[in-house]
């Protein structure tokens, strides 16, 4: 069979390589001038490796997933750590024991921290972000670590954001400060960009960089295809738009300077107008003579980044959803085309699983 996949990151990557191995002839189309999506990463002007649309940090507890992947990269491993700044000082994020006794001037052991954290939560039906985390922490350190950073990268309160934004952060009452505990934790050890040309190097995969599906669509013949842009584009915005949030990036490079902070991402909740600063050295273990550093903007505009996650555009995405699922031979998977915040890892899950239920259908 023919098939077109709309995307090359993630998803339509995925799903390229999976249907070019089981003998279908697939063509690619991305609109951006690179593969990887927003994975892409490459060498800026000064040699150093940056992601140039933020930080990318791969992590996964599926081995079906991580091992699938391990066919087109070697892996660099690498668990991430973060910090917030609070006040003008730096404190491990998520929240653990260190973060705890540091800010307070405490000298808490685990079941401390946790009379602690029982102590200052107020109990409270969950149904949004501020909810939880003030069910978690208490209003203190909800004002100190998660307000104002929630208000710059979505644009929106604690209180409009359904309560899935903030279960992705974990408190622990341990010294575990690590940003994540998955079973698998690594960078790709040539990035992103290597891994995703190591996937879609295959004789049955065609890819045209630079092509707008929707300004070519009518040009080719395909048998089945794979959509994994946004949703509510597909449907010429029927509905009205999807709401999804942006962002916009400023680099710097420091020549001759090998380290310009304690960790490689360090996160502002209570200060500046951007939300975090990356140093990429930090994650891809680069050894070069200089640092890049990216400052993060979150904005309303510009390419999706991410789905926004409340009771109101999860309504008007579910309509959204409802057309897709009538639309025949399509696929819509993805975070963009699915309408869902996705990790890298589970997007590929995501294809794996609907790309392979076609499989018998096609035989």
């Amino acid at each position: 069979m023919n098939i077109l996949i709309i995307g090359a990151g993630f998803a339509g990557s995925t799903a390229a390589r999976l249907f070019a191995e089981q003998g279908h002839s697939v063509l690619v189309l991305e609109k951006r001038p690179h593969i990887g999506g927003n994975a892409f990463d490459e060498h800026d002007e000064f040699g150093v490796l940056v992601h140039r649309y933020g930080p990318h940090i791969f992590h996964t507890n599926s081995q079906v997933v991580f091992e699938f992947l391990s066919r087109f990269t070697k892996w660099r491993h690498y668990e991430h750590r973060v910090l917030a700044s609070v006040e003008g000082n730096l404190y491990p994020f998520p929240i653990n024991r260190i973060t705890i006794n540091r800010l307070y001037g405490l000298d808490l052991d685990e079941l401390g921290v946790l009379e602690f954290l029982e102590k200052n939560k107020i109990s409270r039906e969950v149904k949004s972000s501020e909810d939880l985390v003030l069910s978690s922490v208490g209003p203190d350190l909800c004002e100190k670590f998660f307000r104002g950073y929630t208000k710059k990268q979505w644009g929106l309160d604690l209180k409009d954001l359904s309560a899935g934004v903030a279960a992705r952060i974990p408190v622990r009452n341990n010294n575990d400060d690590r940003y994540f505990t998955d079973k698998f934790q690594a960078i790709p050890d040539q990035g992103y960009s290597k891994m995703f040309k190591n996937m879609l190097d295959h004789p049955n995969i065609g890819i045209k960089l630079g092509v707008d599906f929707f300004d070519t669509k009518n040009r080719y013949s395909f048998d089945y295809k794979i959509y994994t842009g946004p949703l509510d584009e597909y449907f010429g915005y029927k509905y009205g738009k999807l709401p999804y949030r942006s962002l916009n990036f400023e680099y710097k490079h420091m020549p001759g300077l090998d380290s310009f902070q304690e960790a490689a991402q360090i996160n502002f909740p209570d200060s500046y107008e951007y939300t975090r600063i990356t140093e990429f050295k930090k994650i891809t273990g680069q050894i070069h003579s200089g640092t890049t550093i990216a400052y993060e903007f979150p904005v309303a505009t510009g390419d999706p980044y991410y789905p926004i996650p409340r009771h109101q555009t999860e309504a008007l995405a579910r309509r959204y959803k409802d057309l897709a699922e009538n639309v025949p031979d399509t696929t819509f998977v993805g975070r963009l085309a699915e309408y869902r915040y996705y990790n890298m890892d589970q997007v590929v899950g995501s294809v794996m699983k609907k790309v392979g239920s076609l499989f018998s259908i096609f035989d």
